[in-house]
C-alpha cells in the first residue's frame, strides 16, 4: 500500500511540474526562431511585425486553463512595452 501511494505521489508531482503550453513562439534578436503548436496566422504575423520594429529575444507561451480561455506568458527578457503590445494583439477568441 505504501509503495502505491509513493508511486502515485511521484506521478502526480511529475505531472504538475511538466511544462505543457498550447503554443510556444521563440524569438532571437527580432527574428522568429521556432514555433510549436497551432498558432493563429494573424497573431504570428503581428508578433513578427512587433519583433521587426522593436527587436527582442524571448519566448511567448500560451497556456490553457479550465476556467479562463487562455493565459499568455512572456519571458522576462522582453521589455514591458513590448510585452503589452503582444498582449494587445493576442486573439483570445481563438482559444476558447
Amino acid at each position: 500500500m505504501g509503495y502505491f501511494l509513493l508511486i502515485s505521489f511521484a506521478i502526480f508531482l511529475a505531472f504538475m511540474l511538466i511544462d505543457r503550453p498550447l503554443l510556444v513562439i521563440a524569438f532571437k534578436d527580432g527574428q522568429l526562431v521556432r514555433h510549436k503548436g497551432k498558432v493563429p496566422k494573424g497573431f504570428l504575423h503581428d508578433c513578427q511585425d512587433i519583433a521587426k520594429r522593436h527587436p527582442f529575444t524571448g519566448t511567448v507561451k500560451v497556456y490553457s486553463n479550465r476556467f479562463k480561455p487562455a493565459k499568455v506568458v512572456l519571458s522576462r527578457s522582453i521589455d514591458h512595452r513590448t510585452q503589452q503590445r503582444i498582449k494587445n494583439v493576442f486573439p483570445h477568441q481563438s482559444f476558447k
